[in-house]
């Protein structure tokens, strides 16, 4: 595509994200289909675009105020993804030297808010939590996420598929704590691949993977993965629990459950009974009360841990949503906790960093729930042989309480989980 035609097709989608009307990932897909005709180079050069622009939205609307032309245009400018070269000439001599004078502007020159590029009602509480630690998350979340894999443990072993994918050029590494990953470079077809096709990898944050973990399901018991959505967690479940048992995957959206099913028919998994609920105290809820040996609610969530994924979430979210969310995240754990049978194991968990989504909910349902005993991740993960688990932890008297990840210090996602196990 002639640099001209591409940088205009930049601008037009960067107008489109930042409408906020739709999440950036399926305005991004839903432009491709519309242009079916662009190859996988235009492709990746017009989302890295849109994605770099959101993730420093306030530091390109700063420098595009001294700039000329629609605006979309000059932030597409701003935040092109490819050689500079093949930019400028697309560009008219003024906004060649206008982007060079952009290009030549000093972080520490910036205020604030243009070098984190975080609303202040986020900005703020990530401060207070982290002191020193912001600027490096900050630094973590300018940059786009790895692709992690999780090795179908019921049909595949992780070191022989990483010796398939480096047959098929595709480079991996284990990841450093979860049994079941492999990171790997770049973002090839995997699709395409043998391993994907017949189930042997899914796409899977490390993270996620741990979440699965920590439920820690057993062969042929009841579990419940209560807020499942299309089903990563329940896969590794389901392998964990090795095709026995019974697993439910509940979810208030049909559509997400649906998308579940192509990925539950490649794992080989034959345990696992999705169903759809009206909400967390839908009649089949009701029916399993007290029956359930393990529950997960992966509770819906601001999902501000997945910002190196999920840039446009800073913007699309707000406090006042955050605190609705609360509410919910409230409701549902108290509704998921009366399947736990005596014995069982109650797993809380969001992709969330804010304390209001995650500890601040974990402590109340403790005070109100005395017959939950609070589990310490750090223990829950030396007992599953995970490496350096406690320094994954953080929180309560030992400071190992609950699992908290975080992209600059795990190189996963953010993610949050508390564990409890009722008393028999």
């Amino acid at each position: 595509m002639h640099p001209k035609a591409l940088l205009d097709a930049c601008a037009e989608l960067v107008r489109l994200t930042l409408t906020f009307e739709h999440p950036a990932d399926a305005v991004v897909s839903r432009y491709f289909r519309e242009h079916r005709a662009l190859g996988p180079r235009e492709r990746a050069t017009l989302a890295e675009t849109v994605y770099t622009v959101l993730r420093k939205k306030l530091l390109y609307e700063q420098l595009a105020r001294s700039g000329s032309g629609p605006k979309e245009r000059r932030l597409a400018i701003l935040g092109f993804h490819g050689p500079r070269d093949f930019l400028k000439s697309a560009l008219s001599d003024q906004e060649k030297a206008w982007v060079d004078a952009c290009d030549a502007v000093r972080a520490d020159d910036l205020l604030e808010p243009q070098r984190h590029n975080l609303p202040e009602w986020l900005a703020a509480p990530l401060k207070s939590q982290l002191g020193d630690g912001f600027w490096p998350l900050v630094d973590s979340l300018s940059q786009s996420a790895p692709l992690d894999l999780r090795i179908n443990a019921l049909t595949a072993k992780r070191a022989e598929v990483q010796k398939e994918l480096a047959q098929a050029a595709i480079k991996s590494v284990v990841t450093p704590y979860s049994p079941w990953g492999l990171r790997i470079e770049g973002k090839p077809a995997l699709t395409k691949v043998d391993a994907f096709q017949r189930g042997a990898i899914e796409v899977q944050d490390e993270g996620s993977q741990l979440l699965a973990l920590l439920l820690d399901a057993k062969r042929g018991e009841m579990v419940v993965d209560f807020c499942a959505g299309a089903g990563g967690k329940t896969l590794a479940i389901g392998a964990g629990m090795r095709n026995t048992g019974r697993l439910y995957a509940f979810d208030v959206s049909g559509h997400r459950l649906e998308a579940l099913k192509p990925r539950l028919a490649r794992s080989g998994l034959s345990n696992v009974h999705p169903a759809a609920i009206a909400h967390e105290r839908d009649e089949r809820v009701k029916r399993l009360a007290g029956k359930i040996d393990r529950v997960l609610v992966d509770a819906p969530c601001s999902g501000l841990g997945t910002l190196r994924r999920n840039p446009d979430l800073k913007w699309r979210q707000s406090l006042k949503a955050v605190q609705e969310l609360t509410v919910k995240q409230t409701a549902i754990l108290e509704s998921a906790a009366r399947l736990v049978k005596p014995g069982g194991r109650l797993v809380y968990a969001t992709c969330s960093v804010l304390p209001e989504e995650n500890e601040a909910i974990a402590e109340a349902f403790s005070a109100a729930h005395p017959d939950f005993v609070p589990l310490d991740a750090g223990e829950l993960l030396a007992q599953l042989k995970v490496e350096q688990g406690a320094s994954l932890c953080s929180g309560g008297d030992s400071g190992t309480r609950y699992l908290r990840l975080w992209p600059h210090r795990h190189q996963t996602d953010g993610f949050f989980a508390a564990i409890w196990s009722k008393k028999a």
